[in-house]
């Protein structure tokens, strides 16, 4: 603890990398792990364009599904360090893997999501984006007013990240003095290169996870033993000053 807080007041430019593994403790599924979501669903049928377009409404269905759980999803400890991470530091970032919108709900601002946000959609035509509050599912699939299929606004495998959230996240990473690695394996590429890029420009690495992953050898600090006592206590001490 002391270790990693005073890696944090020492360093003058600090990104924090998420993964689903943060928004577990919100009622938030993960992807990989025993128990998550490609268990029980073929990620080539629910999390591919040509999945989406060979039946829509099937695929429909399961992102509102999980839109409605994670619609009413609350931030948990983890999101609200990182956005107490923000307040204290300066030049902060924290780019994240997930979709779920829960950063900006835990009081983040400079935020770059590389996988979309599910809060969002897009139109498979004219690009155009809108909330998915503003949808209108009763029609099934839902269109556009140009006609074209109206898509969420994720990034499924097969397709490219955002280029532009890429880059300037490249960037970040480029300039950090601190990577805080919070929830992920870091074995989803682009992305996963983020704290390497970190590292092998003589910044240091934190790996905030309950198990070791591919980055676990290449960290400065590892935390396995993550609780709320455990954020509530670097929360308490940061903003002691």
């Amino acid at each position: 603890m002391v270790e990693l807080l005073e890696l944090i007041r020492k360093s003058r430019s600090v990104i924090v990398f998420t993964g689903a593994g943060i928004s577990k403790d919100s009622g938030i599924q993960t992807f990989r792990d025993a128990d998550g979501l490609w268990k029980d669903f073929d990620p080539n049928v629910y999390a591919t364009y040509e999945g989406f377009m060979s039946d829509p409404v099937k695929v429909w269905k399961w992102y509102l599904y999980r839109y409605e759980k994670i619609k009413n999803a609350k931030p948990n400890k983890g999101h609200y360090f990182v956005a107490t991470l923000e307040r204290h530091i300066g030049d902060f970032t924290v780019i994240t893997q997930n979709i779920d919108g829960l950063h900006k709900k835990a009081g983040s601002e400079n935020i770059i999501e590389l996988h979309g946000n599910i809060h969002r959609v897009k139109c498979c035509s004219c690009r155009n984006k809108f909330n998915t509050d503003d949808v209108n599912f009763d029609i099934m699939p839902p269109l556009c007013e140009c006609g074209g299929l109206i898509r969420p606004d994720v990034v499924w495998f097969g397709e490219s990240l955002p280029h532009r959230e890429l880059n300037r996240a490249f960037n970040y990473a480029s300039n950090a003095k601190l990577v805080i690695v919070i929830g992920t394996s870091c074995q989803v590429f682009p992305a996963g290169e983020i704290p390497f890029i970190v590292k092998r420009n003589g910044g240091a690495v934190v790996e905030i996870n309950p198990e070791e992953t591919p980055l676990t050898p290449y960290a400065d600090i590892c935390v396995n033993n993550i609780s709320d006592e455990f954020y509530d206590e670097l929360m308490n001490r940061l903003n002691a000053g």
